[in-house]
């Protein structure tokens, strides 16, 4: 029995890391995917630049449909933080966050890293449903927990940020 094409599948956006030219088209991006917190264009500049290596752009006909911004952190080079995912919605549907976080951790920067953490605020349900197919994929489960409260680091200017921190058990086949 074959099954039936699905229309969202057929253009898949490629995925590669940014350069710097790709800043002001990334913060762009960023302003349109509403709740995200918007950085600014120097901010998204340094981030194409500096940080390439674990970040990722996703594009559809030329156009900037996806954007993960990620680090190793310095003081723990086994975790790889994400710190901001943006989806166009012409692109949504598609898998496109997990294709691009999928994506950094095969690259040689994050060869060491065994889990990958975030912060997401409660009302974020685009991003709990991605990262919660995101452990699954990964065969894992997510911690979360408090992390930069709304009362103590945000002085009640912004929401509380959890910590979601999930295991890579598949790491080493995304590597290979």
């Amino acid at each position: 029995m074959q099954h039936p094409i699905d229309p969202r599948r057929i253009d898949l956006p490629a995925v590669r890391k940014p350069v710097a030219e790709d800043g002001a088209k990334v913060w762009e991006l960023v302003q349109a995917c509403k709740p995200l917190d918007e950085n600014s264009m120097y901010c998204n500049l340094l981030q194409s630049d500096h940080f390439a290596d674990t970040c990722c752009l996703a594009e559809l006909s030329h156009e900037t449909v996806g954007w993960v911004s990620a680090y190793v952190l310095p003081n723990d080079p086994k975790t790889l933080f994400v710190w901001q995912v943006a989806v166009a919605e012409k692109a949504r549907g598609r898998g496109l966050g997990s294709m691009m976080l999928q994506a950094i951790l095969r690259r040689r920067q994050c060869e060491d890293v065994n889990r990958l953490q975030t912060t997401i605020t409660a009302d974020n349900n685009a991003s709990w449903s991605l990262f919660r197919r995101f452990a699954s994929f990964q065969d894992s489960q997510m911690d979360i927990q408090p992390y930069y409260t709304q009362a103590l680091h945000f002085q009640e200017r912004h929401k509380t940020e959890n910590l979601v921190t999930i295991p890579l058990a598949r790491q080493q086949a995304l590597a290979a």
